[in-house]
């Protein structure tokens, strides 16, 4: 096979007449309800109502979504706005994971006062699905051919031992690119792992949520660096990066400020 003859895989997933159904929505709702599922029976193993989490999904993914979009949307309007009709077209990519926590967190803090349940418990049970979420969604990213780094050559990519079906889906426009879905979504499976484990730990309540937040960042601080499309905050500093420092501190503030008070005495299985 020659360069010339590499194409891309289709991006569409199904076709339906008029309606086009994408492998970008097909994975990104897969990770979705596959966090569900895990987030929902870890749920009953803890005391909560079975529906608890299916409630609070079919608040917070859309505003998620909704948010992930904006946040998208305003760093890069100089194009949007040239291109209105581009906004809603999700499907196209563009869908900011920071603006996406924002929007979760925030929906998650009001349902729990609206339940009268313990937010931290709340977002415990969860970060194990969001980084799995974010693990599988990644390669929405990989069939779009987008959130890919800089310029590497195809014996680059043949040493990382990548099956031909990746290494060629990397070949965009005459140059092939590193696979940086690929990193942060292997970066995320071994969080995946690393918080089932400290599940077993039964760590001070809020911990978990926050190790997630933590062990997220510091990889995506690293794998952004790579990154050739990054949202801007200044002409040098990448908006997500500065974001990664901001939640690293945070975390580590609040985990510290919450044990010295005394607000983390209950244990992630009380």
């Amino acid at each position: 096979m020659t360069l010339l003859n590499i194409q891309p895989l289709d991006r569409v997933f199904l076709q339906l007449g008029p309606i086009t159904i994408y492998w970008y929505g097909v994975i990104i709702g897969t990770g979705v309800l596959l966090g569900l599922w895990l987030a929902t029976r870890e749920s009953e193993r803890l005391g909560l109502s079975k529906e608890t989490f299916v409630d609070l999904v079919l608040y917070a993914v859309p505003i998620a979504i909704l948010c992930a979009r904006i946040y998208y949307v305003l760093f890069q309007w100089d194009y949007y706005s040239q291109h209105i009709s581009e906004i809603p077209k999700i499907w196209h990519g563009g869908l900011a994971i920071h603006g996406g926590l924002i929007g979760a967190i925030v929906t998650t803090v009001v349902f729990a006062r609206k339940r009268g349940l313990s937010f931290w418990k709340l977002v415990d049970i969860a970060a194990p699905s969001i980084i799995l979420g974010q693990a599988i969604g990644r390669w929405g990213n990989f069939m779009n051919q987008e959130a890919h780094g800089g310029p590497v050559t195809r014996s680059f990519l043949e040493s990382l031992y990548l099956p031909d079906w990746i290494i060629n889906q990397m070949y965009i426009n005459g140059q092939y690119y590193h696979p940086t879905f690929l990193y942060e979504s292997l970066w995320n499976i071994v969080g995946f792992i690393l918080l089932l484990l400290l599940r077993k730990a039964n760590l001070r309540r809020g911990e978990l949520f926050l190790s997630y937040v933590i062990w997220y960042s510091i990889g995506r601080f690293f794998i952004e660096g790579l990154r050739t499309d990054s949202l801007m905050l200044t002409e040098t500093l990448r908006m997500a990066q500065f974001i990664s420092i901001v939640l690293i501190i945070s975390a580590i503030a609040i985990w510290t400020f919450r044990r010295v008070r005394g607000l983390a005495n209950e244990r992630y299985k009380d």
